[in-house]
């Protein structure tokens, strides 16, 4: 008897195009990914079968995340903690089930870092709405290096593999900035969380500068 191996259809086929590899680093990041799949891909497994859409989580997430931020802007600080905080499994599940069901695309990727960065904002933004509201300048001065650093850190990434150069270094990538922010919302010590997240996230940005200059070099 011919056994029939079912497989999800991918939703694109294209190749990703070549990135020049680098040295291994040590990062939080690769850490928890090195052992998240014990318990993200039997949920995955679980959600495929249920017939869940991976876009469709990155877009719960990203709802999720936009809710923390509208309480953080109207004062609620641990509430919007506890919300951001919710929103995290929903990062992590939808390229695993991407990666498990077969659907992994690359307007998929796309989807998932687009909104990461909008949900990012969102929370930042409320933090900054609730700071103009209460005239706390330091607070205002330091949500904004925090965005800039933020979004530094993920293009600098993705201006270097735009030129063919891995680029995933870097102490603060988005694990470590969404563990801190939670906790300053949770113990409601944002001036502490800021004044972190202002200074390694743009110091991170500045580790990547530098890498892409030594990758450089190695080329020339």
């Amino acid at each position: 008897m011919k056994v029939l191996n079912f497989k999800y259809p991918k939703r694109q086929s294209d190749e990703e195009p070549s990135v020049k590899p680098e040295r291994e680093y040590w990062t939080l990041t690769a850490w928890v990914e090195s052992w998240a799949h014990f318990v993200i891909d039997p949920i995955s497994r679980l959600l495929g079968r249920l017939g869940i859409q991976p876009n469709l989580l990155s877009v719960i997430g990203f709802l999720v995340s936009s809710s923390a931020g509208a309480l953080i802007a109207a004062g609620y600080f641990f509430h919007g903690g506890w919300l951001f905080f919710l929103s995290g499994p929903f990062d992590a599940l939808d390229g695993a089930l991407a990666r498990t069901v077969g659907l992994e695309s690359r307007f998929g990727a796309f989807l998932d870092s687009f909104l990461d960065r909008y949900s990012e904002a969102a929370v930042l933004f409320g933090i900054l709405y609730w700071a103009i509201s209460h005239e706390e300048s330091i607070i205002i001065l330091l949500t904004f290096l925090t965005l800039v650093g933020s979004f530094m850190v993920s293009y600098s990434r993705a201006r270097a593999e735009g030129l063919r150069i891995s680029c995933k270094v870097g102490l603060f990538t988005r694990l470590e900035r969404f563990i801190v922010m939670v906790l300053a919302l949770l113990t409601q010590q944002m001036l502490i969380g800021l004044i972190i997240l202002a200074f390694l996230t743009n110091f991170t940005a500045l580790q990547r500068l530098f890498h892409v200059y030594r990758q450089s070099l190695d080329e020339s």
